[in-house]
C-alpha cells in the first residue's frame, strides 16, 4: 500500500515541500507520495482523524494552522509544547504526536550560514507561524536582546506569555539589531513589501526572511541595495523537511548540491 503524505495550509499552492519530499521519497526508494493540500481550518478535526485511522501517514503544517491544529492533537513534543506551535505530525502508538521540526531547522540554517548569534540584538517581525519557533531558537543560541514587531500588536503582546524577556514594538518603529527576521507572509506575493526604513538601519546588518519561493522577496532585495547581508529561508525550509522525513520514514536523507539546487 502507498503511503500518504500531505503538507496542509492556506495558502499553500507556493510550497515546494511535495517536490523535496518526492524526491528523497524516490532517492531512498520508499512507497509513498507527498502531496499538498489547501484547508480551511473547519478541516482541521477530520484531516487529523485520517491520521489516526491510518489513511495519512503524516502532515506538514505551514500557516495559519500551526497553533490551531493543537487541540485535535494527543500529545506535544517538548520543543512543540514550548513554542505551542506544530509542524509535524505523525501517529505513535495509537497516538496523535505533534512535533515542532521549525526549531531545529532554523537553528541548522544558521549554522550553515556561519553567522554567530551570540550576544547579537535580533529583531523579529511577525508573531505567528514561525515566529515562537524562531525565539525559541534564537534563545538557545545565547542572543543578547529580542524585540519582536507584528501588524496587531495584542498578537505580539500574547507571545510574551511563552517568552518573558523579549520586547514589544509597534509595527513600523525601527530599533537597533544586527539581525532582521521576517517571520511574517509579506513577501509571498511578489508585490508585498514590508513599510520598512532601510537607510535608519545603515549597513552591514544580517537581513533573513523565512521565505523561500519567491527566492527573493522585496525585503531582501531592498536591504541588499543598502548594503546588508541577505539570506532566504530555503535552508532552514530544507532542514526542517530533512527532520520531518527522518521521523516519518526512519532514514535520514541527504542533504547535498542536487537537493539544495532543486529548490531555486
Amino acid at each position: 500500500m502507498i503511503k500518504k503524505y500531505l503538507v496542509i495550509g492556506n495558502p499553500v499552492e507556493h510550497s515546494l515541500s511535495p517536490k523535496l519530499h518526492n524526491y528523497w521519497i524516490k532517492e531512498n526508494n520508499i512507497n509513498a507520495v507527498y502531496d499538498k493540500k489547501r484547508i480551511d481550518e473547519s478541516e482541521l478535526k477530520n484531516i487529523v482523524s485520517e491520521v489516526k485511522e491510518g489513511k495519512i501517514s503524516g502532515i506538514n503544517v505551514t500557516v495559519p494552522f500551526k497553533r490551531t491544529i493543537i487541540p485535535f492533537l494527543d500529545k506535544l513534543s517538548p520543543e512543540a509544547e514550548d513554542t505551542q506551535s506544530v509542524n509535524t505530525i505523525y501517529l505513535q502508538d495509537g497516538k496523535i504526536i505533534g512535533h515542532n521540526t521549525d526549531i531545529a531547522g532554523f537553528e541548522l540554517a544558521i549554522k550553515y550560514s556561519k553567522y554567530d548569534l551570540a550576544s547579537k540584538r535580533i529583531f523579529v517581525l511577525g508573531a505567528g507561524g514561525v515566529a515562537p519557533s524562531i525565539i525559541y531558537s534564537l534563545r538557545k543560541m545565547k542572543v543578547s536582546k529580542i524585540t519582536l514587531s507584528n501588524r496587531t500588536k495584542e498578537k505580539a503582546e500574547s507571545l510574551k506569555n511563552l517568552f518573558k524577556n523579549i520586547e514589544i514594538v509597534d509595527w513600523g518603529e525601527t530599533v537597533n539589531f544586527d539581525m532582521i527576521i521576517n517571520a511574517t507572509s509579506i513577501g509571498l506575493k511578489n508585490e508585498d513589501g514590508i513599510k520598512f526604513d532601510y537607510s535608519a538601519a545603515g549597513p552591514d546588518k544580517f537581513f533573513y526572511d523565512v521565505i523561500y519561493n519567491p527566492k527573493e522577496t522585496i525585503f531582501l532585495k531592498r536591504a541588499k541595495l543598502f548594503g546588508n547581508r541577505t539570506e532566504n529561508g530555503k535552508m532552514m525550509f530544507l532542514y526542517q523537511a530533512h527532520q520531518a522525513f527522518t521521523i516519518w520514514h526512519k532514514i535520514m536523507p541527504e542533504i547535498n548540491d542536487e537537493t539544495i539546487k532543486l529548490l531555486d
